[in-house]
This record gives structure tokens, C-alpha cells and sequence, in this order.
């Protein structure tokens, strides 16, 4: 029975009860005070001693929070996630704790922080709301969209530094208030707040011919081909990159047939119902159940899952490890990164599938990184247009005027009040209308920056004489069901919308796109494309009307439109777009272009910039390896640029003091490793097999004979290694081992030709491989370190690269 009462004081005493009994622990409080932590610190040690899944989510409005709580937070336990929330000084006042166990679950709701006054002795008003299990849930699904929301970081060692230095200089500014918070410590600002609600997922779906018999169809018959013979290679991991239209979820589920149980994992519930419609049209025999916030169907043969309910202690262990033969996840916003992370580590599938329709790496690093960079099998959706498997375009680069240098960028998007100011004027009304106008056919989405400009528009449209809605969480005077079927039927001209259409819905009819917001994700931009590019009996192509300005990534997002070899090839500013396309671009955008293009970023702050990125996530320096597998920029270009990824983080001064001096000293032998050719992987084995000895022994001369046991393993373990590397007349002969033959392949091969290639590096005599320099013993952890940070890379690359 469901239970609400007021608390008026003392909320840390009912706080610490249930933290000590719950098996779910989630805090979002909008600042967090040294005495909250130490108030709670004892019960949250026992409760991470019992296994309890326990999450926090600050803010750094004002910079009320004290980095001294967050430092205390750390040295709790690891295990403990916080995240801290970029307000960019929008207010940020939630006050909510969570708490679950099997029994029960139980929620606070009012005015206390975390604080001691605010949990103990101070005057507070606070909700308790118990086994009101819609509420709950809910206020679970809220904490969670805010806990990885985009503008949260993870709390670690770096993001609190930068916290810290933040602070200073905002209370250095405002000395006033920080002597106030010192003197009070536990002063609450009790501001207004609230938090917006979206509507419950809606799933559209536009009548569409039947399959009959179904079976797969366009791009689906090949990458199934080469999803089979990865598997046949021996790789329990694959990724697959197909565009929106091609029916990535359908290959999901065709591929799945094969596995005797299945989980589906995606970010989005209208994902996971559309792919669960998909599956069930396969196989209708096949008992299919959806595992999110509100439905526990944890018993079916194929499971859809949210990973943010997946990825709760309590949840996630109610399965064993080997439950599932198949995994699939689909395309995931980095902040959810580590709840993927949690869920993958934990179960021990026959295989693991990524889907995407993106084909953009940088923007789905986290995507490519879970599969090892495995790509079975891509295509994206200028080769699916030369194929005739999707609509073709015809794009038009329209001039904005709007001078966005003058808007403030706060990390991943504009200040939406500045932008506003703009946007919402008559005059850019106008010229957005004479645009569409001029260009469009019959169907127009139209996809916008804000709610506010959203309406701004149908507005304007409808004042002249189109037939326009806008379409929103927030949008109550019509439901999605009923505009998108006008939509489709003719009876709306425009549907004008803010993200609602990136994923899980589909309109074939739709003919045109217009673009009225400056692109701040690819991975975005590119899905909202393909919202236009189904092939439809009345559609011959589509129309996509874009406003270029002086927006970051402008330059950018048009490479979308040039095929892969075009990229490398064009080198002008309008790309080379596909037969059956066109690409039209005003005068004034093909200056801003160029202009762009001559002011671009230098190359080795970008790469500074984009591994910063990847170390704030991590909460340190990353691996080589985790560098290629996830930082945006391409891994190669840091050795381009620095001769070495060693000598990056030299330039950045990335290393300690004892590393730079290793590496000055030793930066021949690190350059060398990182350059040396490789048809083969054989240099990279040998140097591994040494690295097995040891850091005080690795360095030192080595016989083929010593390496022939761990060569020969190596390369026959993974059907994939032998395969690309060990499958040649020679080789194949040596798949039953052979001391003498595989000895004498490893000392003509990569010893002969290392010693002949390395400059005095490395010799080879009488059967004995010797590096020619000297290790001093108190280099040796760093240097054996460094050898094997590059030579894993080398090596995942290697075959990463030949398995394409």
C-alpha cells in the first residue's frame, strides 16, 4: 500500500535508514556540502559493502557545491558513480532521493541539499513517498535522463580539478559569498525550479505493404554474409553501420534466429518497442518481452531492455552472466557510456552485435570501442542512394546572415536565450518561409533548435495560409499519432519538431526537410536526413533545405555528402554528391566555407582538444589503445603529427617528470616501434613474447626459439589472427606445431628484416635478437610501460585494419 507523509525535520535519519536496507541508491541534489557527505558516509560504506548500486548527481550552479564534498564523495569508494551537472548558470534545484530494494521502494522529494543542517537540525519540507510504484518509476526514469544527460561529467580526478579551479575564480569574483558559505557552511538557496516532464514514448508507425514471407531484403542479405563469416573468423564482436531506411533493426533480428536467447539493448523506449514490433514480424512463434522502468518481462526468449534500467545493480544481477548467447546494442549517447560498460562486463554472451545508421566516428566513438573497431559491415546512405535502396536529394545551401560568433557556445551547444533572440523575429521568419517556399514539394519536416522557435514558426506559417503544427513534449493541443497522419495524408503541409523525429519513427511520404538550426551533432543531422530518405511510389527525391550560417561544424556536416574516396580526393569546398543528386549552395555559403576552412582550428590543438575530452570521461590519462577506440579525432594522426602518441603527450605535457626523462631518453626506441612497417604482425608477436618476460627481463636478447611457443599460440588462437596473417602456403604448413619450421619462419621473417630496417635499433646474429641500446634498471617499469601501451595498439590496429 502506497504511503505519502511530510517530513519537516530530521530528513537524515529517515535518509540513513534506508540506505542501509536498499539494494538502489540514487541522490540529485543541486549542491552537496562537506558536512552532508560525512553526515552520510559511514551508511554508504555499508551500503557499498552490501552491493548497492548507488549514484549521485550534483550541480555546480553558483559553485555552491564545495570541491572539499566532492574530494570526500571520491575517497569514499570507486564504486560510487557521481556525476555533476554543467548548469552553465541556468538554475539547477532538484532535491530528490531515491531508494529500492526487493520489497520496497521509497522516495524524498522537497527542499533539503545534502547538507547537515539541511538533513538534520534546518527548517526543510520534504515529501516521503513509498511503494507508489508509478511515481517511483517515474522519478526513477527522471533521475536517470538527468544523471547522463549530456550535460553531465563524470566525477573523477580530473573533472575535480577543474572544478576546483572553477570555483576559485568564481568566489574570487564574488568574495562576499564565499565567506558567507564558509562562515554558514550549510546555507540552502532556495530557489525555483522545474524540472520538464516528457511525454511517454509514443511509437508511430505508417501503414506500410506486408513482407509476406519475410525474409531479408537490400543491404540486409550481404551484412547478414558478413556477420557469418566474422563469427566463422572467430571474433565474438562485430559492429554494423547501415543508413536509416535500410532496416538495421530487421538485421538485428534475422541474425538473431541463430541464438537460442537474445537481449536487445537500446537508450530510447520508442526503440525498443519499434524493435521488438520488428523481431516479432520475423518470428510471430517467439515470446518477446520489454525490460525498462515500467516492465519487468524478464522471462521472454528475446528481452528489450533500456540500458538505463539494465544497468542497475539490482536488475542486472536478477540475470546470470551467461543468460544471453546474443547481445545487441544499439547506437547510445556517450554520457550512458559506463552503464554500457557495466552491463557488458557483466554478461558473457557467444557474441555481441553493434548497430548504427551513423556513419560518423566521431560522434559514436563509444559504438565502434565496444565492438574492438570491428566493422563487419557498412554502408551508408550515399551508397544505399547509388544503389537505389534509398531516395536520392537534392540539397540547398541557404545563406543565414546570423552572425553566430556573437552567441555564446557553451561546450555542445549555443545558449538557447541568446540564439532565441535571433530566431524568434519575423523578418528570419520570413526569409525561412520564402525558402521553403520556393524549394519545397508536399511533405516538409522541419526541424528546429528549441520549443520556443518551434511554435514561433507554425505560428508564423499559419498566419500565412499554410498548414503547419509544431510538435513537442510539451504540445498538448494535438497528439503525435494525429499530426503525423495528416502529415502523411496532405492535409498539413509542416511539421516543425525539436529532436522528436532523430529516432524509432518513420513517415516514407516525407518529401522535404528543412533545416532551421545550427548543427551541433553529425550523428544527429545525419539520422534527420534519413527521416527523409525512405523510398515512397510518389516521391522521386527529396528536397532538404538547410540554413548555413557561421555555425561550428558547418564546414563539417557537408563531408557527409561526399563518398568516402571523394573525401580523400575533393578538394573543394562543395562536395562531389552522388548520380541522381544535386548540391546547390548560395553564394554567401561557399564564402563562409572557404573562410571557415582558412580560419580551422590547427590540427594539434584539435587533437588536444578531443583527447582532453576522452581524458575528463575516464578520469585519466587514457591508453593508446582507449585512445584509438574512442577519442573523436583518428588515432593516426597523433603519430603524424608527433612521431609517436609518447611524443603527444610529451608536447602536451601529458607526462610526469620521471616519464619525460624515460622518454627523451628512449624516444628513438618508441618512435621505432610505432613506425615500423608491418604487412604482418609478426614484429609486434615477437616484441610481445618479450614483454611476457617481465619489465626487469623484457629488453633483454632473445632466441626464435624462445619466441616460436608464444608466436605459434598467438596467431592460431583467434581464427581471425590466422586467417590474415598465418594462412599463406608457408604458414598453413606450420598450423600443427613445428619448433624448427616456425623458429626458422620467425627468424627470416620479422628478426632478419626488423634488424635490417631499424637503424641500429635492433641486430640480429647468430640467432639472437638484441636491442643495441642500453635500459637503465631505474627506467625499466616506465620504458616496459610504454613498449607495451604501443605495442598492443600496434597490434589491435593491425588486425582491425586487415579484417576490412
Amino acid at each position: 500500500m502506497s504511503d505519502v507523509r511530510l517530513i519537516t525535520s530530521h530528513l537524515g535519519e529517515h535518509i540513513i535508514r534506508q540506505i542501509e536496507k536498499s539494494s538502489t541508491v540514487y541522490i540529485l541534489t543541486s549542491f552537496v556540502m562537506k558536512s552532508g557527505v560525512q553526515f552520510l558516509k559511514e551508511s554508504l560504506q555499508r551500503a557499498i559493502h552490501s552491493f548497492a548500486d548507488i549514484k549521485i548527481c550534483t550541480g555546480d550552479y553558483l559553485y555552491i557545491t564545495q570541491p572539499e564534498a566532492l574530494e570526500e564523495l571520491l575517497k569514499i569508494s570507486e564504486k560510487i558513480e557521481v556525476r555533476i551537472w554543467n548548469s552553465n548558470g541556468v538554475s539547477f534545484h532538484p532535491k530528490a532521493y531515491l531508494f529500492q530494494n526487493e520489497a520496497n521502494d521509497c522516495l524524498f522529494v522537497g527542499s533539503s541539499n545534502l547538507s547537515r543542517s539541511a538533513l538534520s537540525n534546518g527548517v526543510e519540507w520534504n515529501l516521503s513517498v513509498r511503494n507508489h510504484n508509478e511515481v517511483f518509476q517515474d522519478a526513477m526514469e527522471q533521475f536517470l535522463l538527468t544523471f547522463y544527460s549530456e550535460q553531465t561529467v563524470p566525477l573523477n580526478e580530473v573533472t575535480l580539478s577543474e572544478y576546483k579551479e572553477k570555483y576559485d575564480h568564481y568566489h574570487s569574483k564574488n568574495p562576499n559569498l564565499a565567506k558567507e558559505w564558509s562562515k554558514a557552511e550549510e546555507l540552502d538557496l532556495m530557489l525555483p525550479s522545474k524540472m520538464d516532464k516528457p511525454e511517454d514514448p509514443v511509437v508511430i508507425h505508417e501503414n506500410q505493404a506486408p513482407y509476406g514471407s519475410i525474409q531479408p531484403r537490400f543491404a540486409q542479405v550481404e551484412a547478414l554474409e558478413e556477420l557469418h563469416k566474422t563469427m566463422e573468423e572467430d571474433y565474438n564482436k562485430a559492429l554494423v553501420i547501415m543508413a536509416t531506411g535500410l532496416g538495421k533493426t530487421y538485421l538485428a533480428g534475422f541474425f538473431a534466429q541463430q541464438f537460442r536467447r537474445v537481449l536487445f539493448i537500446a537508450h530510447r523506449e520508442e526503440i525498443l518497442q519499434q524493435a521488438k514490433n520488428s523481431f516479432h514480424t520475423i518470428d510471430p512463434t517467439k515470446f518477446y518481452g520489454i525490460f525498462d522502468g515500467k516492465r519487468k518481462e524478464n522471462h521472454s526468449e528475446t528481452i528489450f531492455a533500456s540500458i538505463y534500467t539494465m544497468s542497475i545493480h539490482r536488475h542486472l544481477h536478477s540475470f546470470k552472466k551467461d543468460e544471453f548467447d546474443l547481445i545487441i546494442v544499439d547506437e547510445f549517447h556517450h554520457a550512458a557510456a559506463k552503464s554500457y560498460k557495466r552491463v557488458l562486463e557483466y554478461f558473457q554472451p557467444k557474441f555481441l552485435l553493434g548497430i548504427t545508421a551513423t556513419p560518423d566516428r566521431n560522434d559514436n566513438k563509444d559504438v565502434y570501442a565496444i565492438c574492438d573497431g570491428n566493422v563487419a559491415f557498412r554502408l551508408d546512405f550515399l551508397d544505399a542512394i547509388k544503389r537505389k535502396w534509398l531516395s536520392p536529394f537534392k540539397y540547398f545551401g541557404v545563406y543565414d546572415e546570423t552572425d553566430y560568433s556573437q552567441i555564446t557556445w557553451l561546450g555542445n551547444r549555443y545558449d538557447e536565450q541568446e540564439l532565441l533572440q535571433v530566431q524568434l523575429k519575423d523578418e528570419m521568419a520570413e526569409k525561412v518561409m520564402r525558402a521553403w517556399v520556393e524549394k519545397k514539394q508536399t511533405r516538409t519536416i522541419g526541424f528546429c533548435s528549441s520549443i520556443r522557435q518551434a511554435d514561433f514558426l507554425a505560428s508564423y506559417f499559419n498566419s500565412r495560409g499554410f498548414r503547419t503544427v509544431s510538435l513537442h513534449s510539451k504540445q498538448v493541443q494535438v497528439g503525435r499519432h494525429e499530426a503525423i497522419e495528416k502529415l502523411a495524408s496532405g492535409e498539413l503541409d509542416v511539421i516543425f519538431t525539436v529532436d522528436l523525429f532523430n529516432e524509432g519513427v518513420d513517415i516514407p511520404s516525407v518529401d522535404t526537410l528543412l533545416f532551421v538550426r545550427p548543427t551541433e551533432s553529425l550523428t544527429v543531422f545525419t539520422q534527420q536526413i534519413g527521416r527523409g530518405l525512405r523510398l515512397y511510389d510518389t516521391k522521386n527525391h527529396c528536397v532538404i533545405i538547410d540554413l548555413i550560417g557561421n555555425y561550428r561544424n558547418a564546414d563539417i556536416k557537408l563531408s557527409l555528402f561526399n563518398t568516402e574516396s571523394d573525401r580523400k580526393t575533393s578538394k573543394t569546398t562543395q562536395p562531389v554528391v552522388p548520380e541522381l543528386c544535386e548540391l546547390h549552395l548560395d553564394l554567401q555559403v561557399i564564402n563562409i566555407l572557404k573562410e571557415m576552412e582558412r580560419k580551422k582550428q590547427p590540427r594539434k590543438e584539435k587533437l588536444l582538444e578531443d583527447y582532453k575530452d576522452l581524458k575528463l570521461e575516464l578520469g585519466r590519462r587514457p591508453t593508446y589503445l582507449e585512445l584509438h577506440l574512442q577519442v573523436a579525432s583518428e588515432s593516426i594522426q597523433y603519430r603524424q603529427e608527433f612521431h609517436s602518441y609518447y611524443g603527444f603527450l610529451f608536447w602536451a605535457n601529458e607526462l610526469s617528470e620521471r616519464e619525460k626523462e624515460v622518454y627523451q631518453r628512449y624516444e628513438r626506441w618508441l618512435v621505432e616501434e610505432e613506425k615500423t612497417g608491418m604487412t604482418k604482425s609478426y614484429k609486434m608477436v615477437v616484441l610481445l613474447s618479450m614483454l611476457e618476460r617481465g619489465p626487469a627481463n623484457w629488453y633483454k636478447p632473445i632466441t626464435s626459439t624462445e619466441v616460436a611457443p608464444f608466436f605459434h599460440q598467438y596467431l592460431m588462437e583467434k581464427e581471425y589472427r590466422k586467417r590474415i596473417d598465418f594462412s599463406d602456403r608457408g604458414a598453413k604448413k606450420l598450423w600443427k606445431y613445428d619448433e624448427k619450421g616456425v623458429s626458422k619462419l620467425i627468424a627470416t621473417m620479422p628478426m632478419t628484416k626488423w634488424s635490417g630496417s631499424s637503424k641500429g635499433l635492433i641486430s640480429y646474429e647468430n640467432d639472437i635478437l638484441k636491442l643495441e641500446f642500453d635500459v637503465l634498471e631505474e627506467d625499466e617499469e616506465i620504458l616496459y610501460e610504454m613498449t607495451k601501451d604501443i605495442c598492443e595498439y600496434r597490434l589491435h590496429v593491425h588486425f582491425e585494419r586487415k579484417s576490412k
